[in-house]
């Protein structure tokens, strides 16, 4: 049976002809549409949405090692999971995925496993491998992105998102740091290069760019001038990516062509699927690079482990949780030991995320927190990572401090920040503490001074425990901003060998290890 992305596909194919592609966007909302409207049933049936989905992946997983272990059969109520099975870390399953990256079957989930998302490293330094399932890919990220592209269309009846192509900016398959037997068959890489492989053949051939060869390239540096030459005089209506890496392709964009926006480029593009990063420090400078005030932007949380959520209403910056997407949610209050489900959560509360999903993965933490925004229906913002954050005089400033910092000093200051890092500098005999941040401009602000002191500023608004720390300069001095060369962070991906479309730079630290590292490239 096909999903609806295949029968969207099939049909866009047969609609079209060599030299011309059609406006199939018809076609496509009357298969997504659907989609949308079930969206909506969501709401007031938490409990009973998610109570189905757990039932479901107990049964699918029943006979795995990791079923048996924990006794899925015997397990009836939520109450009985939380009872049976631990809460895990990567590092916890690390040595069940190896065993499967080794080629053994029906360990977290049925079967046998071929594909695998490298994510970022842990507190040992070695690589996460995420496993991606082909239940996960159906069932969660395809359904996930036909989701976003349902409710883009509900919300924009003139869109003709379907009349040109999508320019999917992503990764490749060029692992590193494995420390096991890799069977044959298995690929391991960005989970968006997996994402490219798995997508039909015609869809890549007609509705896509660019190619899957250039697509998948490792070579950073080889494939950014190829996604340019390929890109720039295709008919594009909408680019979906994360948006530091994507401006470096629209700035190459314009310089290859020679025009002055986006828009005089690729005159149809309407919308931008994003993610993986706050979009909010970028938000002027893409009006700035796509010369156009109407742009849509749809922020998407999607990441190696799963596809959770989208922004389902352009009102709101806020997204929808996909209830019913082979994820079962789960929450851990700040400061709380115990997780609670979905349906138990509090409107203005930040949690820490579990999950429990068909791509083998058990009450699992994938390091993000999540602010609830409301719970009928059930919305939430990312605060930032459980591990990204500044403590070192008790401040707990978040990355979405951080954020929101970054944003006013920019919007203050008329510059643009295109990758910024953070870290405490310690008291000393000669000085008190700070927070020390590295920041790339698109240009240097008039006045570095000014620019530091409004974002010191927000801070302080937005964080009362920032705030106590600053006051009279007592425990914090101001923040210190620190230019960063232009290229400084790619420079520093590079050496780290996570180059590439689908690799961030960690916003904020409680140690000095990636600063320093930065400060010392030359």
């Amino acid at each position: 049976m096909r999903s609806p992305c295949q029968v969207a596909a099939v049909a866009f194919y047969n609609n079209i002809t060599p030299t011309k592609l059609l406006n199939c966007t018809p076609i496509a909302r009357k298969i997504l549409i659907p989609r949308a409207e079930r969206m909506k049933r969501w709401q007031g049936k938490t409990e009973q949405i998610q109570t189905r989905v757990l039932k479901r992946l107990l049964h699918s997983a029943k006979r795995t090692f990791f079923g048996i272990t924990y006794g899925f059969s015997d397990i009836e109520t939520y109450s009985d999971f939380a009872a049976k099975v631990p809460i895990s870390h990567y590092e916890q399953i690390r040595p069940l995925v190896m065993r499967m990256i080794a080629g053994e079957r029906d360990i977290l989930w049925p079967g046998r496993v071929t594909n695998f998302a490298q994510s970022s490293g842990t507190s040992d330094g070695r690589s996460k491998f995420i496993p991606i399932t082909s239940e996960g890919l159906s069932t969660n990220h395809i359904a996930g992105a036909s989701y976003a592209a349902a409710a883009y269309l509900a919300s924009n009846p003139k869109s003709r998102m379907f009349s040109g192509r999508a320019f999917i900016l992503g990764g490749s398959f060029s692992p590193n740091n494995i420390d096991s037997t890799v069977a044959p068959g298995v690929r391991i890489g960005d989970l968006s290069a997996t994402l490219i492989s798995s997508v039909p053949r015609i869809v890549n051939d007609f509705y896509r760019v660019p190619s899957r060869e250039i697509a998948l390239m490792a070579d950073w540096e080889q494939k950014l001038p190829s996604l340019i030459k390929a890109s720039a005089t295709q008919n594009i209506t909408n680019i979906s990516g994360v948006p530091s890496w994507f401006l470096a392709v629209l700035k190459g964009i314009l310089d290859y062509t020679g025009k002055n926006s986006i828009k005089e480029v690729w005159p149809n593009l309407e919308v931008f699927f994003h993610g993986g990063i706050c979009f909010d420090p970028y938000r002027d400078l893409y009006r700035k690079v796509t010369g156009d005030n109407n742009m849509h932007y749809v922020e998407t949380y999607n990441a190696s482990e799963g596809f959770f959520a989208i922004q389902d209403d352009p009102a709101l910056r806020h997204m929808l949780l996909l209830l019913d997407a082979g994820v079962f949610y789960e929450f851990i209050e700040q400061g709380a030991d115990e997780p609670i489900p979905a349906w138990e959560v509090k409107e203005g509360k930040i949690y820490e995320m579990l999950i429990s999903s068909c791509n083998g993965l058990w009450r699992y933490s994938p390091g993000d927190t999540v602010r609830i925004e409301s719970t009928q229906p059930l919305r939430i913002t990312i605060a930032g990572r459980t591990k990204h954050f500044i403590n070192a005089f008790g401040e707990e400033v978040m990355v979405y401090n951080a954020d929101a910092a970054i944003t006013a000093a920019c919007r203050k200051t008329g510059v643009n920040v295109t990758n910024y890092t953070a870290a405490p500098v310690y008291t000393s005999d000669q000085s008190r503490g700070r927070h020390q941040w590295l920041i790339e401009f698109d240009r240097q602000p008039e006045s570095i001074d000014a620019f530091a002191d409004e974002l010191d500023n927000t801070l302080r608004t937005v964080n009362s425990d920032y705030d106590a720390k600053r006051t009279h300069s007592l425990f914090l001095d101001r923040a210190e901003v620190i230019a960063a060369p232009k290229g400084l962070f790619d420079r520093w991906l590079a050496t780290t060998g996570r180059l590439g479309g689908q690799r961030k730079v960690p916003r904020l630290s409680n140690d000095r290890k990636i600063i320093d590292a930065l400060l010392s490239i030359k």
